[in-house]
């Protein structure tokens, strides 16, 4: 079954996305118990998933754990800012800022300055600088805002920044991309998609490039650093950094690599990673960096790379980022704060409430930054004052940059680093050898050679007969952890190659009567559907989706994304050691020609075993596939097209050109699909 959801998008065009999300149906053809030895059947690619997470964080801690001298302390930092900084995609050229200040409000104690900057050519960055009265220059402190709609207008930033020019010390607060006057995409109804749909949007379109929304979010951040350094009211020798929640992440990233920011307080985000996977999971998109667990980056490595500068880590008792995982890296980061002698920079204030830039973290915040900004360490008060309305509030002509002419939104720019990398891949195929590319493929997805993956280890669990041919369910073990369900059709006459069929929603469908493989079996043809890991029977249709728009495994993709896996190439290893066993299953004296199937959800997977074992199959079917990564980056939010995502995969090839790395397996090609799953023709 698949569902209709209709989004806007500029240009009043309106798409339709298809839900490739397998659909679950407790029927005849389920292979598996609901229960499992170890937990619910639907659960399983989550366990799976969490043991590799766990066995990476303990692999994380014996490294932070050898970490003793000062060497080690430099070398370890140097590790991870390099690889944090990989991750990202590295970051642009600097560009001239192009500030405007497009109005000015006098206040009791200070002035908001409206200020529209470029942080990229034609990318209009829209903010409010609280300047104090007194004497210049001032300490600067950037506040990335958090998840808020309205972005740097929301009460709680704004008081933050208040408070601080109240004290002494300027304020920058900037509206991250989707929020504020800054959504990236305007639906033809005027209502934003919500910040964290947008985020992850924007960063399904930034990962077959091999970057993250971070990079855009961070960069805004840089140049917000850029702007104030160059106010003659600023002091750019003592420069802070203040947010919370996903203003939080933010501070946490731009503490550890900007190098300016003198003093940090990230508010209501650091915990422990092995805490928060526990409890909430992955959040979205810029929150996630590519293979971060595999490489033992977690919350506490963004305050170690900055240490020994002062950070003080704001909390709550009651926040959805767990307390006693904040506890946990704050000794950690306590410890490594010691060894380099400087005990007194590094600490955590908790407050007994719910996740929020709250009163307490406002005021614990400002009386941080007046310490080591300005050297005086008092108590700091916050009195009730009044704040500005939205309106008052706003830099940019209509409200929303987007509508400034010329502006460019991110996808804009993913869309121009496509084109580089359309052409750096065409020099590439030139240039590499047929094994050289494969090698390049396998690195990017995770795919292990054939010959170095586990025999697949099969069960039968029943037989019966139907429609003038046996019906057989199975078990097919090849991995510890994972049991994927299977059924084949074995006529008792056969003829033609061997059908492996693998559905994205699920091997339900087709076997029903009437339904494909049950015609092709009453045929004469024997056909294998079996689920794939997290797909049909072991799909879990109780999580919940972001924006009611993500494929509900959002959490789990991401959660291998982190762990340096790709759905595509897990998927694929399932399609490999299946097909492989399938060669001989029945077989006479020679091994089964096979011919597989791939449909939905599961068709770039399928193309991907195919082609870097083109030896396996003698013939593949593609149905309802899609066509091109490069498709998904230039379009303004795609969002079921994530599970279909290698990280960094454009820089080295496209879903096209794994076609000719089929050499003389037969390719045929059916309805194929675009980025928003609208059926596209043929060439």
């Amino acid at each position: 079954m698949k569902n209709s959801v209709s989004l806007f998008f500029p240009l009043g065009v309106s798409v339709s996305l298809w839900l490739f999300s397998a659909v679950v149906r407790g029927d005849a053809f389920d292979v598996l118990p609901e229960m499992l030895e170890d937990g619910p059947k639907i659960e399983m690619m989550h366990r799976w998933l969490m043991r590799q997470a766990e066995a990476a964080l303990d692999r994380r801690t014996a490294e932070y754990e050898k970490v003793k001298t000062r060497d080690d302390l430099a070398g370890y930092q140097q590790r991870m800012r390099r690889f944090f900084g990989k991750q990202l995609g590295g970051f642009p050229e600097r560009t001239p800022l192009r500030a405007t200040t497009t109005g000015k409000l006098k206040r009791d104690g200070y002035t908001v300055e409206k200020i529209i900057y470029e942080s990229l050519p034609k990318h209009f960055v829209t903010a409010l600088l609280y300047l104090p009265e007194g004497s210049a220059p001032f300490p600067g402190v950037i506040v990335p805002c958090g998840h808020s709609a309205n972005g740097k207008a929301a009460e709680f930033y704004q008081r933050a920044c208040i408070l601080l020019a109240k004290h002494g010390i300027a304020a920058f607060c900037y509206d991250p991309t989707g929020q504020g006057e800054r959504l990236q995409i305007l639906t033809d109804d005027g209502r934003p998609l919500g910040s964290t749909l947008e985020h992850t949007l924007i960063g399904i379109s930034c990962i077959p490039l091999g970057t993250n929304t971070a990079r855009y979010h961070m960069w805004d951040g840089i140049r917000a650093l850029d702007y104030l350094t160059g106010r003659l009211e600023i002091d750019a020798g003592r420069l802070g950094c203040a947010g919370n929640s996903g203003g939080g992440t933010l501070t946490s990233y731009l503490m550890a690599w900007d190098e300016r920011i003198a003093c940090a307080a990230p508010s209501c985000y650091i915990t422990s990673m092995r805490a928060l996977l526990e409890r909430q999971g992955p959040q979205d998109a810029e929150q996630n960096i590519h293979g971060q667990l595999a490489e033992g980056l977690t919350h506490a490595e963004y305050i170690l790379m900055r240490a020994p500068k002062p950070t003080l880590i704001c909390t709550a008792t009651r926040d959805m980022f767990p307390i006693a995982g904040s506890w946990d890296t704050f000794r950690e980061a306590k410890r490594f704060y010691g060894r380099m002698g400087y005990w007194d920079r590094v600490n955590l204030v908790e407050t007994d409430q719910p996740h929020g830039y709250t009163v307490q973290l406002r005021e614990a915040t400002v009386r941080w930054m007046r310490r080591w900004l300005m050297h005086i360490d008092e108590p700091v008060f916050e009195e009730e004052f009044p704040v500005l309305t939205d309106a008052e509030a706003q830099c940019s002509p209509d409200g929303q940059v987007m509508k400034i002419l010329g502006a460019k939104s991110v996808f804009d720019f993913n869309a121009e680093w496509d084109a580089r990398l359309a052409k750096q891949r065409e020099k590439l195929r030139k240039k590499l050898s047929r094994d050289e590319l494969l090698k390049r493929i396998r690195e990017l997805t995770g795919l292990r050679p054939l010959d170095e993956l586990p025999k697949c280890e099969v069960r039968e669990t029943s037989v019966t007969e139907r429609n003038g041919y046996e019906l057989r369910k199975l078990l097919l073990m090849h991995e510890a952890g994972i049991t994927l369900p299977a059924v084949a059709l074995v006529p008792k006459e056969r003829k033609g190659p061997v059908v492996l069929y693998v559905d994205g929603q699920g091997k339900h469908d087709a076997l029903a009567d009437e339904g494909e493989l049950d015609r092709l079996a009453r045929s004469g043809t024997m056909c294998v559907a079996i689920d794939l890991r997290g797909t049909g029977e072991l799909y879990n249709p109780n999580l919940k989706s972001l924006g009611g728009n993500l494929p509900k495994e959002w959490r789990d993709w991401f959660l291998a994304y982190m762990l340096d896996k790709s759905y595509v190439g897990l998927w694929a290893e399932d399609v490999l050691v299946t097909g492989r066993w399938l060669r001989g299953y029945e077989a006479g004296a020679k091994p089964n020609l096979l011919r597989v199937v791939g449909v939905g959800q599961a068709g770039p997977a399928v193309l991907h075993a195919a082609a870097v074992e083109s030896d396996l199959f003698a013939r593949v079917d593609l149905r309802g596939s899609l066509t091109s990564w490069s498709d998904v980056v230039r379009t303004r939010g795609a969002p079921q097209q994530l599970l279909n995502l290698v990280h960094g995969a454009l820089a080295v090839y496209d879903l096209p050109d794994l076609v000719e790395l089929l050499g003389p397996v037969k390719l045929n090609v059916i309805e194929p699909r675009g980025a928003l799953g609208e059926a596209i023709k043929a060439e």
